[in-house]
């Protein structure tokens, strides 16, 4: 914790800012881009989110009190700017963020980035009949492979809730793939 807070202290400092900013890009870029593509599914949404999200990142690092983990801090913003995202794209398109994530999970087949088959089509059709909550919980876990103390931190949710709200998707994930696979 303490080489945190130190992180932090430079982030903080204009004379160590920039540096430290470039090492906080160069560690989380990666796993906040594919958090964020797990939410959003478009390459280029995802970068579009990516680069909002780092915006937030800088103009609030005044504001992080250390309650939670750095980590744990960016992977909220960057789920709220996702969530954002995706009820701003739906309501300018005049449909609801479910036939948005449809429409998403169709252009999946076209996108250069998606390396999924047919199986990993139907794996996203399950999640997008998901609640909200379930479908984070279970994106996160599957997969990111993140622990429930690290879920429980992002969403500000309890191991306990987290753990039944995972539990249930996968059970609505597996009724959903074997309805799929049976027509």
């Amino acid at each position: 914790m303490q080489v945190e807070k130190e992180f932090i202290a430079r982030l903080l400092n204009p004379q160590t800012q920039d540096l430290a900013f470039q090492e906080l890009l160069h560690d989380y870029q990666k796993p906040l881009y594919n958090h964020i593509r797990n939410i959003v599914l478009s390459h280029d949404d995802a970068d579009d989110v990516l680069q909002n999200t780092f915006i937030k990142v800088f103009q609030n690092l005044k504001n992080f009190k250390g309650e939670s983990k750095l980590f744990s801090w960016m992977y909220r913003i960057a789920t709220n700017e996702s969530l954002t995202f995706l009820n701003q794209k739906a309501r300018k398109s005049g449909i609801s963020s479910v036939e948005l994530q449809n429409k998403a999970i169709d252009n999946l087949k076209a996108d250069v980035y998606f390396e999924g088959d047919k199986i990993q089509i139907k794996l996203q059709k399950a999640i997008a009949v998901l609640p909200e909550k379930q479908q984070l919980v279970f994106k996160m876990k599957y997969f990111e492979d993140l622990k429930y103390e690290e879920i429980s931190e992002i969403l500000g949710t309890s191991v306990g809730a987290l753990k039944a709200s995972y539990h249930h998707a996968v059970k609505k994930i597996e009724a959903y793939v074997t309805l799929q696979l049976n027509l």
